[in-house]
């Protein structure tokens, strides 16, 4: 999808990575090489997509699944529940149409609802999460959900957006008077997801969503003040892998990626740090880590990681610039 008629810079600025450094990223998971072929060579090969379901970390989050899910259901322990292995697994981009993602994904829709229409975690609250729909959304449309069972969702977080275009999930429970990077992200992704996806309902009204929220990211140069221009929180400029719920620089460029944004002056902050953040061999590293029971340790801190390699270079690549 596309949020901007901005005009990407001259692609002749992008030179693909060194053979090297893409061998090393398909020698990973899987998953990891399916999607560096697909994105970094243009060499789209689902018969490795549909590996991801009996190899490495994707096999792995599928044998962990139980007649009740994953976890103890939809949100518990947090990143084993049904909703992060989902979260998880659309991020693996395990097959689309794998039974095993699609019932869960039913079940969620049909069990998780709450009276204001979305999705919530918490028994104790009536009022549900805008950052836990945005994730749903996301792995709901990559899975083939109907677009029936979305509408509610999209009618939640169409009522949850601020007034500075982005989103905050404690609007809804605490007031909230200013956006989160953590939350818009997450709904930046499930627009994406949905829109990908074909979906028409309220679709117009979602591109335009999405393009006010990416430009609040845009406004706060991805992890600055927007009064002081201070760095908002040193985490965002680590670089962890998965992401979970959490945003850092490398998530909130690839978020405009995704929503085919050209390029910005205002991005050129955050490029720059990850540009300082790239090793000596050309990799990015995994530096950081969200503590908590996983099924499988996708990638460990302290050494090179595939995923925030393949992730760096194809948000280069998308912008037309040198990493």
């Amino acid at each position: 999808m596309s949020t901007s008629p901005a005009t990407l810079p001259s692609p002749s600025r992008w030179s693909d990575p060194d053979p090297a450094l893409t061998g090393w990223l398909m020698s990973g998971d899987i998953s990891v090489a399916y999607q560096a072929r697909r994105d970094l060579l243009d060499e789209d090969q689902p018969e490795l997509r549909d590996r991801v379901a009996g190899e490495g970390c994707g096999r792995a989050m599928l044998d962990a699944h139980h007649p009740g899910g994953w976890g103890q259901g939809f949100y518990q322990p947090k990143w084993t529940s049904s909703h992060y292995t989902l979260l998880d697994l659309r991020l693996l981009e395990l097959a689309p149409d794998h039974p095993i993602a699609q019932a869960e994904v039913a079940r969620i829709l049909a069990k998780e609802h709450r009276p204001d229409g979305g999705v919530g975690p918490a028994r104790s609250s009536a009022a549900s999460d805008v950052c836990v729909n945005g994730m749903v959304l996301n792995y709901a449309s990559y899975f083939g959900a109907p677009e029936a069972e979305l509408r509610r969702i999209v009618d939640f977080i169409a009522g949850q957006q601020m007034r500075d275009g982005g989103f905050n999930c404690r609007k809804n429970r605490f007031g909230a008077r200013h956006s989160s990077v953590h939350s818009t992200a997450s709904v930046l992704e499930g627009i994406a997801s949905y829109l990908d996806a074909g979906h028409s309902y309220r679709a117009d009204e979602l591109r335009a969503m999405a393009e006010e929220g990416l430009e609040f990211l845009l406004l706060h140069r991805f992890f600055r003040s927007d009064r002081t221009g201070d760095v908002i929180n040193p985490a965002f400029l680590r670089l962890p892998y998965p992401w979970r719920w959490f945003y850092n620089i490398l998530r909130g460029l690839d978020c405009a990626r995704r929503l085919g944004a050209g390029w910005d002056p205002r991005m050129e902050d955050a490029v720059a740090v990850l540009r300082r953040k790239r090793r000596a061999d050309g990799r990015w590293p995994v530096n950081a880590e969200h503590k908590g029971q996983v099924h499988v340790v996708m990638e460990a801190p302290g050494g090179p990681s595939r995923w925030n390699t393949l992730i760096a270079l194809r948000v280069f690549r998308h912008f037309g610039i040198e990493p």
